[in-house]
């Protein structure tokens, strides 16, 4: 058995803002992706994902004692199937911001949920919401709490524009220019980075007005903007505030930065070679970097890993 292909998902913007209705962008990212497959003779490889599949069944299993009008799934498939040696087979890398456990999640509604909301339907925006209430129960079994964005984005393979906590649509973003300098790019930390702590700290800080008024005011006002400016193809006013977003978030989200990009985060903006901001929940994984001319980012970030995403 191989199952369909799911894909790894970036979140241009909206990382934490999201959670305070902010505008978000969150485009599918078709480098990394992940299957379920099916090995009997559970290799050492496969026996961890077989494993957390065990654990993440018997959560489905509760989820639908206790929604049952949410989601049900063929708990019998899924079960005999993990017991078969059932595993996800995926190159997308854990703790990246990139989403593997949404690709996962995705995969498993997509193969065992019964009555099961289909990309080939009308998805109107009850059964968007409906699929994004599905996907953040499902995932909070990876991260605590979820809203299920990143496996609605494997799911359905789109760009999803978020305009509030219930509002998403499917969304058109203007087209890649293959010979264009300027550049969205991931920035390999080195490290992993775990979404739940990270989540944690940003709680812990919302309970500060200070911390909260600065969110409202700067922080989702630049993620607004951005949205907008990107959407609309405008790209001298989306760098404009890339750059401002970019200076809020290392005065106010220090944690969620490793500690030696601190230094390469502020010579971005002061250069204006680049500008970097987090890429999910921060703390390690991936960081997403915003630079018109890619030679000159490349060579202001020479002995780091890049990978170009989105080319303007």
């Amino acid at each position: 058995m191989r199952g369909p292909l799911f894909y790894s998902k970036i979140l241009l913007f909206g990382e934490y803002g999201i959670i305070k209705d902010s505008k978000g962008l969150s485009i599918p990212y078709n480098f990394y992706n992940g299957a379920l497959k099916i090995d009997a003779h559970k290799t050492v490889a496969t026996r961890r994902s077989n494993q957390s599949l065990e654990r993440f069944a018997a959560h489905l299993k509760d989820l639908q004692q206790q929604q049952p009008e949410l989601v049900q799934f063929d708990m019998e498939a899924l079960e005999a199937d993990v017991a078969n040696g059932l595993y996800f087979d995926s190159s997308i890398p854990e703790g990246y911001g990139v989403g593997s456990s949404g690709a996962l999640v995705a995969a498993v509604y997509d193969k065992y949920a019964s009555e099961k909301i289909t990309v080939l339907e009308n998805l109107t925006r009850e059964k968007l919401l409906q699929l994004k209430q599905i996907f953040g129960a499902m995932e909070s079994f990876f991260h605590g709490k979820s809203s299920g964005l990143d496996p609605l984005n494997s799911y359905l393979s789109l760009p999803i524009l978020i305009n509030s906590k219930d509002s998403i649509e499917p969304a058109g973003i203007p087209s890649q220019d293959q010979q264009g300098q300027g550049a969205v790019f991931l920035l390999d930390s080195g490290t992993t980075g775990e979404t739940a702590p990270m989540v944690q700290i940003f709680m812990e800080n919302m309970k500060q007005e200070g911390f909260r008024k600065m969110l409202k005011d700067q922080f989702v006002k630049h993620t607004d903007a951005c949205v907008e400016d990107f959407l609309k193809g405008d790209v001298s006013s989306l760098f404009r505030n890339v750059k401002d977003l970019s200076k809020v978030v290392l005065d106010n989200f220090k944690p969620m930065i490793p500690k030696e990009f601190h230094t390469l985060w502020k010579k971005g903006i002061e250069t204006n070679a680049y500008y970097l901001k987090l890429c999910g929940s921060g703390g390690g994984g991936y960081m997403l970097g915003f630079t018109q001319d890619m030679d000159k980012a490349r060579q202001a970030l020479q002995g780091h890993k890049l990978e170009v995403v989105y080319t303007f």
